[in-house]
């Protein structure tokens, strides 16, 4: 095992579109070392602690059929990086892997149930692909657009992604070279619905975006550090490709909320829907054992000296835990890895 601290990070950042709530994550602030904002205090999070945290069931719809996980590959991308990241998303209802695994961190999300008491599927598996290589829409991409690319991928005169509003989602990935709005400064990732008026359908989907060469240090720590953090060293990546292993934390975050809360209207802590705060974003930093504050807990290395905290089909990742609603802390895959 091997034990490291880290920047605490923030509840994630909630943006305003068009008076309509888009969930945000951003993995790790911009914060100077010895900043207030690092003490335990001021962010109320840290494992074990239920005191501050008031998850809550809206009544709004979860998945709880099969989960499909359908993709846009937007930009230039790799086989080997598109290899890791379909993996990953088999990973998650795999029941053949080592332990710690995958399947095993899901187990904390099928906890969550909709109002007639259904708990969220066992069963994610990778859906359809598109291939939007040429960059239909540019490189430069703001949160409407986003669900224009969608819109284009759903709606192509050749091999269309289905749409199954109840069980589909939509993952729109972003190559290194390609600028989402608000990515590196306010987020790695986010999640949402479409717009009908946009789209023509009400579709689940999330946005995340290779950080390589835009700001590692933010979006694909620990495999990158920020010039800021002097003294500290990255740590290997489990795949050999920092910007991707990065992004699999944040795909695995997005996943987690669009199965709890698709709709942003079923569970989230606080009042506010606009500033909803979800199951991962209450455990933000902490992928092992101990974390909280600026530990994020203990995690494996490989025979490599990769890092790492689960086992993936034939691969190894690194996922931030989620939170448990029933015990009230978060959980990785320890606990339910049965």
């Amino acid at each position: 095992m091997h034990q490291f601290p880290v920047l605490l990070s923030l509840i994630a950042v909630s943006v305003l579109l068009m008076v309509t709530p888009v969930i945000g994550y951003r993995p790790w602030p911009h914060l100077k070392p010895n900043s207030s904002d690092l003490t335990l205090g001021s962010s109320k999070k840290f494992e074990g602690s239920s005191e501050f945290v008031q998850m809550r069931y809206h009544m709004g719809p979860v998945l709880t059929a099969n989960i499909t996980v359908h993709i846009v590959w937007y930009g230039r991308w790799q086989k080997s990086q598109k290899k890791i990241i379909r993996e990953f998303i088999n990973s998650i209802s795999a029941v053949d892997a080592k332990r710690p695994s995958v399947a095993g961190w899901w187990k904390t999300v099928q906890l969550y149930t909709d109002q007639t008491g259904a708990n969220i599927s066992h069963t994610v598996h990778l859906g359809e692909e598109k291939n939007d290589r040429f960059y239909s829409h540019g490189k430069k991409l703001t949160r409407l657009t986003i669900q224009s690319v969608i819109k284009s991928a759903v709606t192509a005169s050749t091999k269309p992604l289905p749409i199954n509003p109840r069980s589909g989602l939509f993952l729109l990935l972003t190559s290194d070279d390609v600028y989402v709005q608000d990515f590196c400064g306010q987020v790695c990732g986010f999640h949402y619905f479409t717009f009908p008026s946009i789209v023509g359908y009400t579709l689940p989907y999330a946005w995340v975006g290779n950080s390589a060469k835009l700001c590692p240090g933010v979006c694909a720590y620990p495999f990158a550090v920020p010039k800021y953090m002097t003294g500290f060293k990255p740590l290997k990546s489990p795949n050999g490709d920092v910007g991707v292993d990065g992004m699999i934390s944040v795909i695995g975050h997005e996943i987690a909320e669009l199965a709890t809360n698709p709709l942003v209207n079923a569970w989230y802590a606080g009042q506010d829907p606009v500033a909803p705060v979800e199951i991962a974003d209450l455990c933000e930093g902490i992928y092992g054992t101990g974390g909280g504050g600026s530990y994020t807990g203990q995690l494996l290395n490989d025979k490599d000296g990769a890092t790492f905290n689960m086992n993936g089909i034939r691969r190894r990742y690194l996922v931030q835990w989620v939170w448990n609603h029933i015990l009230n802390y978060c959980s990785g895959p320890n606990a339910l890895d049965q």
